[in-house]
C-alpha cells in the first residue's frame, strides 16, 4: 500500500506521493518503517531540489462564519 501526505501549507505546501506504508496483519492499523520516516525527513530537507511543480486545484468545504 502506498500513501500521500501534505507537509506545509499555503506557498510552503509539498505533497509526497508514492510513501510506501504497511498494515498490521492482526489489527489492520497502518505505519511507516523507520526507513521510511528517515527518508520523509530527507525529502522535507531537500524539498527544493527534490519537488516537482505542479498546479493543484482547492475547494473550500464550507465557508467560516466570524
Amino acid at each position: 500500500m502506498y500513501s500521500r501526505r501534505p507537509i506545509g501549507k499555503g506557498a510552503n505546501l509539498l505533497v509526497i506521493e508514492g510513501i510506501p506504508m504497511w498494515s498490521c496483519p492482526s489489527c489492520g492499523e497502518s505505519y511507516f518503517t523507520a526507513q521510511t520516516m528517515h527518508e520523509l525527513e530527507r525529502i522535507k530537507a531537500l524539498r527544493k531540489s527534490v519537488a516537482m511543480p505542479r498546479n493543484v486545484a482547492v475547494a473550500v468545504f464550507a465557508e467560516v462564519e466570524a
